[in-house]
């Protein structure tokens, strides 16, 4: 899992997956999920991130451990 911020857009990007996206669902205002060709979650866009997220901090809790 990786995520991207883009300041010029306001926007951060989730990337759930490094399958392409083929299809786009907003389900919020302004939150986009994106599904690969077989309609697997692949990705969450959220728009206008910094108004609904506090960015300034990243907090990582009980990631299962890597075999």
């Amino acid at each position: 899992m990786r995520l991207s911020y883009h300041r010029e857009t306001d926007s951060l990007y989730i990337h759930l997956s490094d399958r392409p996206g083929a299809d786009a669902s907003e389900v919020a205002d302004g939150v986009v999920l994106d599904f690969d060709e077989a309609g697997a979650l692949v990705g969450i866009d959220v728009q206008h991130a910094s108004r609904i997220a506090d960015l300034s901090k990243f907090l990582v809790e009980h990631l299962p451990a890597a075999a």
